[in-house]
């Protein structure tokens, strides 16, 4: 990415560079945030292909499968790699086409992924054979040698994830319970709810272990009562005090005090141009075909 900016000039490459830290600081917490940052690092610099997935993955991270799957076309173009030819896929899944996602998992560009990028084209595969219905095909399609690995990768909790979803929905109970284990076992980041699935498979349910009402004690009842008419006495002066006081516009905060909003003078030299297809069409989220 740092290449990549470099092409820019020094101040545009500064703002660009804010505004992406920000999409990756804010995209798994506060992803409505993340893909504000990200259309405003478009704005900037459309023909930098870091910037162009960093919205990809913003817009993918809020629902916008359209817009995230021309983004990460667009960037596919301009690198030239297939590293998110699953995510591409998965944009596919989320529009309701899991046919052209299982279409892409046959493609030769597969053969050119890591091996977490085949794992992630795996999973997928299963999904969209789920989509259109296809379950016991879906756990099919998840039994592998990466599965069957005790090795713990960092695919290795979700993959075994979705095979104890995949075999929980054709109804073998057991097996989903023993790979929820699994995945648990090799969760270590977290990245799975495995344990709330353990618990809802054994029939655990977790209640607070304090129930306010019925701890609270007597006297600071009483006390309570006998203070609420002074609480209440005020209620009326801190409501008027509040009124007073302005909502913050959150879009306002954002362009003020972390966006980078306005455009340096040697950013005109950077226009954006919509990206074009070999055939010369503009790209976009209604393409029919594929930027194969």
């Amino acid at each position: 990415m740092r290449q990549e900016l470099m092409s820019l000039p020094k101040t545009l490459a500064e703002d660009v560079a804010k505004n992406l830290v920000m999409v990756a600081k804010l995209l798994d917490d506060e992803p409505e945030r993340a893909y504000q940052y990200s259309r405003v690092a478009l704005r900037l610099a459309s023909r930098v292909a870091a910037v162009r997935e960093a919205a990809g993955f913003a817009s993918y991270a809020v629902g916008k499968y359209a817009e995230a799957l021309a983004e990460f076309r667009a960037a596919r173009r301009m690198t030239g790699n297939s590293e998110l030819w699953p995510v591409m896929a998965d944009c596919e899944r989320g529009m309701g086409r899991p046919e052209r996602a299982l279409a892409m998992a046959g493609e030769p560009e597969v053969q050119k992924l890591d091996r977490a990028g085949q794992v992630e084209m795996r999973m997928v595969a299963a999904g969209a054979r789920r989509d259109m219905g296809q379950a016991d095909a879906a756990v099919v399609t998840l039994q592998s040698p990466e599965l069957a690995s005790n090795s713990i990768q960092p695919w290795t909790a979700r993959l075994r994830y979705a095979y104890a979803d995949a075999l929980l929905a054709v109804g073998r109970e057991d097996e989903a319970r023993e790979w929820f284990a699994k995945a648990l076992e090799a969760d270590q980041s977290g990245s799975t709810d495995a344990s709330d699935r353990l618990a809802e498979l054994d029939g655990v349910e977790f209640v607070d272990a304090l129930d306010p009402e019925e701890t609270a004690d007597p006297e600071e009842a009483a006390d309570g009562d006998a203070s609420q008419l002074v609480e209440e006495s005020t209620a009326e002066e801190s409501e008027a005090d509040e009124s007073e006081v302005e909502e913050p516009d959150v879009d306002e905060l954002l362009s003020d005090e972390d966006m980078v909003e306005a455009e340096p003078e040697d950013a005109k030299d950077v226009e954006p141009v919509a990206e074009a297809t070999s055939e010369g069409r503009a790209a976009g989220p209604d393409e029919d075909g594929d930027d194969r």
